[in-house]
């Protein structure tokens, strides 16, 4: 009996796939290595939640492209389902999406990435991937059909990512306005009595494994 894949996890390689996509064959992660790239999933094209969400995720394009991130949507539709959806956005709502849309027609990818709960149906549910420039999973967001995903939490991810992973600290609860130490970051907890004995005296501080700094 064939064994069934796992369904990836924060921490695993994305996997390895080859997609078609309103912008030609693309290799997953390949193409994009050394690049931040988010991939989100829809139900279905020509659906009304979907398309303010491509319309949302295109206004902040720029955006993503200064944080040096790729943007790559999904849905079990065909190529020209996609084309003719973002023609219809362009001449209705005066949005061109520049992004990619992977043509998932037989479901492969969804399979293989978890995007379809039984529970809710037998279309995609709303699957963000935030993929690092290593190729390396570093979250994953699920939403239901029925309700559309914050943008400018997608954006803060990023941004906080990648704030993280140039210091190597810790980012708090709404950062950057944090109802405790507003933009600051949260420095890693001591790991030895001589470390957490300095720390006081080092950092900003709630106590000697609640520090931080500004960066």
């Amino acid at each position: 009996m064939e064994e069934k894949k796992q369904m990836p996890l924060i921490g695993d390689a994305f996997p390895e796939m080859e997609v078609t996509t309103t912008q030609g064959s693309k290799n997953l992660p390949g193409d994009y290595q050394g690049k931040w790239f988010i991939l989100f999933s829809h139900p279905a094209d020509f659906t009304p939640v979907c398309t303010t969400e491509f319309v949302a995720f295109q206004k902040r394009f720029e955006q993503f492209q200064e944080l040096d991130t790729e943007l790559i949507g999904l849905s079990i539709d065909q190529v020209f389902s996609h084309i003719k959806w973002t023609e219809w956005i362009k001449e209705n709502l005066d949005v061109e999406i520049k992004f990619p849309i992977i043509a998932d027609d037989r479901g492969q990818v969804a399979e293989r990435l978890g995007l379809v709960h039984p529970g809710k149906g037998t279309n995609t549910v709303r699957a963000v991937y935030i993929v690092d420039p290593k190729g390396t999973i570093r979250a994953i967001l699920y939403y239901p059909q029925e309700l559309g995903r914050n943008m400018d939490e997608i954006v803060r991810m990023i941004k906080g990512f990648q704030l993280a992973d140039k210091n190597g600290v810790a980012i708090p609860a709404n950062w950057p306005d944090n109802e405790l130490i507003n933009d600051k970051v949260i420095i890693e907890p001591a790991a030895d009595v001589a470390t957490a004995s300095k720390r006081k005296d080092e950092y900003d501080n709630f106590d000697w494994w609640f520090c931080y700094k500004e960066v």
